[in-house]
Order: C-alpha cells, then structure tokens, then sequence
C-alpha cells in the first residue's frame, strides 16, 4: 500500500479504521481465531510489550493465526484522498491507490535534479532550474562557441576572450575582449600616457597641447648663444644670468648709467667707465642722503601731538638730576607738540637742579616756539595762555592729587614768541623759552609723590580760542 498522510484523507467508515490507531488501516492483518482486524504495524508495536492476546476481546494469540486481510485493503486503498501538496496549490484528489501514480506527475512533488547536482526542487521549477540554475547544466558560449557546464559558464562569463566589449576608457571603440589590452595601451585616444619631460600623467589626446605649455620641454635660447636646449621654466633665468650673447644693462643703472649691451661686452664697459661710475653713485648717495632726511622730518612730524597737550614722561630721574648738578644750566628738551592742528610747533624744557634765580634749588620749566610748518598761516607774536603742570603719581583712591600748577599769557615782546626764522633750530640756546625758574624747589618735590618709580610727569598745555580751532 502506498504512504499517504491521515490529514489529506477523507473520512473513512467505521469498519475501515484500526482499533489501535483510530485511523484508517495500513496493511490490515486479521486475527483468524477471532476476526478482528488491525494495522500490522499497530499489532506488532502492541505485541512487542509481552502481551499475547487480543487488543479487542483479550483472547490469547497466536502468530501462526495472524494474516494480512487483502480485501479490507481493497477497501482502503479505494478511500479518497487529496494530493499531499493541496496545501501549495495542488487540486488533485482521488482513491489512494492513485495517489502515486499522481505524484510521479505532479508539478509540486519535490523530486532530486536529474543531472545530480544536490538540488531538489519541485517538479515544474525543474524546467527553469535546468535552462538557468543548474552548476551542472551544458552551456555553449554564444561568443566563442565552448560548452561549459554551468558552473564553469559563470566563470568563462567576463572572461571570454571573443565577447564583444567597449573600450574601458570610455572612448567608444568596441572590439573582442583579446583585442582591448593591446587597443588600451597603444591605440586608445584616452589612454593615459607620461609627458616624456616633466613625466606628469594626461590623456592621450591632450600630451600634444600640454606640450605647448610643459614647463620642462625643451626650447632653443633666443639668442642663439649655443647652449644645447634648455627647460622652458629655466630659460628666463638663463636669459638673465647665463647667456653670453644676451643685451643686459649696466649694474649701476640705478646710479643713473643707461649702458646696454651682450653680458661679454659688459666687463670691458666697467673697466672704462670707473670714473664715471663713481660720480654716478657719489650723486645717489648724497640724492638718497636728501631723501632719508626728509623722511626723517616727516615721521618726526607725523609723531607729533596736535592737541595742544603735552604730557611728558621724564625717566631716571635720579641720574639726571645728579648729571645737572655737576653741569651748570644741564637742559632737558622734551618733544616737539603742536597748540592744535596746522598750529604753531612747540617744546618744554626743564634744568631740574634749576636755572637762573632757581639755580641748586628748584626746578626751572620753559616753553618756547618752534620753527613749524605752518608758520606762515598764523598769526605773530604766539600769544595763548600757557599751563605747566608737575603731576602729583599718589593713587586717587588714598588721597586727592595735588599737582604743581601755573599758568601765564606769553608777552607778546618776547623774542622767542616772535615768528621764527627759517635757520633757528630746537638747540639754538641764543633764543631762551619763557617760564618759571622756581617752578617747584627740591625739597616741596619730596613732600608727596611728585617723584615716583624714578619717574616725573610734566604737562604743558596751550589754550586755543574755539574760533581758531573751528
């Protein structure tokens, strides 16, 4: 009787199912001393624990009376079942003694690759898995007309030296695969190749206009001087520094010489013109010597104050205090300021051991004019109220500061408040400035911290009516 599965079978009548199982019968046997019938394999499996009698009825039994019942399976195999693959999609059914018969049709048995290949699959997949899948299938190669099991297929595919392939340099060109290394490394446009002087990377078709430019390729010098080719990037330098035939000018055309001629010629026109070459450079030095010193009046003036303030710092004041004690009227300049913009130019000087009727005991301060640029813009004598101050350092927040103060009008007779001439300078001593010899004595310097880090503080400043700042 052929294997079927007990849920694909409908059900049986009452005298078809085993007494032990409860399912229909497989291979009925009949017990003759009794006539009770059951599954053999449900019999042998309850005899097999000792027990030699009857399921049914409990009689003693005996193996030499126990036969297989051909008509029940009669029976049994005329039962109606469905295919064991209903469930995929199968809608055969019919008496179980077809059943296999059927499956040796049936689209959804799963049943071994005919070629062995270790697959199983079901039979109408077979088809496509044969045509497709199978390693062990037979396949010609449509290039080069090979068979190839299918494993072996897969690997010749990509590989086939007779398949029809494009250039992988995208330059279109479609040839056989056993043709493409030797179009790739000497016929390809789009190959890359090393320009043969700077030994850079480009594509083929582009070597040709990168050489127009290729700073290593090689050039003829201009000059025709002999020198066998030379790099285009070091032509320049060979121009200016290694042509024998080249025109060059005289190494002293910045002194003024126009001399141009081939760089051999230039060693005998240095030799004849030494002398020349001399008063050339004699005439740039004293030029650039004008020059610096103007220069150097114009930082002077732009480094001066413009406000009409001066507050300058006076450091060391110890030395230089001893230095005008063993120098009689030692004077000490401070620097230039101005009383306000495009004003008159201004200085304070000081003899800190004294000057005049303050001579060893006090400190003298003074202002006078000086030559400015402005001077013929303004208006003559100086006449602007003048203020000294000597800074009292004490920090605010202990005690009030009490600076040394005093103001005065300049007197319009005196010299130096007179509109300066054009030869007097800051150090002219004949033109005395106009201030205080007793400013502050030496002693009422010591009373608060008017002397402090070593270091005084003087202010001057000049009061300018609204009218001429505006």
């Amino acid at each position: 009787m052929p294997g079927f599965d007990y849920k694909f079978l409908e059900k049986p009548k009452r005298r078809l199912l085993c007494p032990l199982c409860g399912k229909a019968m497989r291979e009925p046997v009949q017990v003759s001393t009794c006539g009770h019938r059951f599954c053999d394999t449900c019999l042998q499996e309850f005899l097999s624990e000792g027990v030699f009698k009857c399921p049914e009825d409990q009689l003693p039994l005996d193996y030499a009376k126990i036969y297989p019942d051909p008509e029940l399976e009669a029976q049994v195999l005329t039962l109606t079942i469905r295919c064991i693959h209903s469930e995929e999609g199968c809608r055969w059914s019919g008496h179980i003694k077809h059943l296999q018969p059927h499956l040796s049709t049936c689209g959804f048995n799963v049943i071994p690759c005919p070629n062995r290949c270790s697959m199983k699959l079901s039979r109408r997949d077979l088809p496509d898995h044969l045509q497709h899948d199978c390693p062990k299938r037979r396949v010609r190669c449509e290039f080069c007309a090979s068979d190839f099991t299918g494993e072996a297929y897969e690997n010749h595919q990509g590989v086939c030296p007779q398949e029809s392939v494009y250039c992988e340099n995208k330059c279109g060109a479609r040839m056989m695969r056993r043709l493409l290394s030797q179009h790739t490394l000497a016929d390809c446009p789009k190959r890359t190749q090393p320009c043969p002087y700077c030994t850079k990377q480009f594509v083929f078709d582009t070597i040709q206009n990168h050489q127009y430019q290729c700073p290593r390729y090689p050039v003829s010098c201009p000059n025709q001087c002999g020198t066998p080719s030379i790099a285009r990037e070091e032509l320049s330098g060979h121009l200016k520094e290694n042509c024998s035939t080249a025109m060059v000018l005289c190494p002293f055309k910045d002194a003024g010489c126009k001399h141009r001629c081939p760089k051999l010629a230039m060693s005998r026109h240095l030799d004849e013109s030494t002398k020349v070459h001399l008063g050339m450079v004699c005439s740039l030095v004293s030029r650039q010597r004008q020059e610096i010193q103007e220069l150097r009046q114009d930082v002077e003036e732009l480094s001066v104050s413009s406000d009409g303030v001066l507050i300058w710092k006076i450091a060391d004041y110890a030395r230089k205090l001893q230095d005008s004690k063993l120098r009689s009227n030692y004077e000490f300049f401070s620097p230039p300021f101005y009383s306000h913009r495009y004003g008159y130019k201004l200085q304070v000087s000081v003899f800190l051991n004294g000057n005049g009727s303050g001579e060893g005991s006090h400190l003298s301060v003074y202002i006078r004019v000086l030559p400015g640029q402005y001077d013929n813009l303004l208006e003559w004598p100086f006449s602007y109220r003048v203020t000294f101050s000597l800074l009292d350092q004490s920090d605010p927040s202990l005690s009030k500061p009490q600076h040394i103060t005093e103001t005065f009008n300049p007197d319009p007779n005196w010299k130096n408040f007179q509109k300066p001439g054009a030869s007097r300078s800051s150090l002219d001593e004949s033109t005395l400035g106009f201030g205080y010899p007793k400013f502050i004595s030496h002693e009422d310097i010591k009373k608060r911290n008017y002397v402090r880090d070593n270091t005084v503080f003087i202010k001057a400043s000049v009061e300018i009516p609204p009218r001429i700042l505006a």
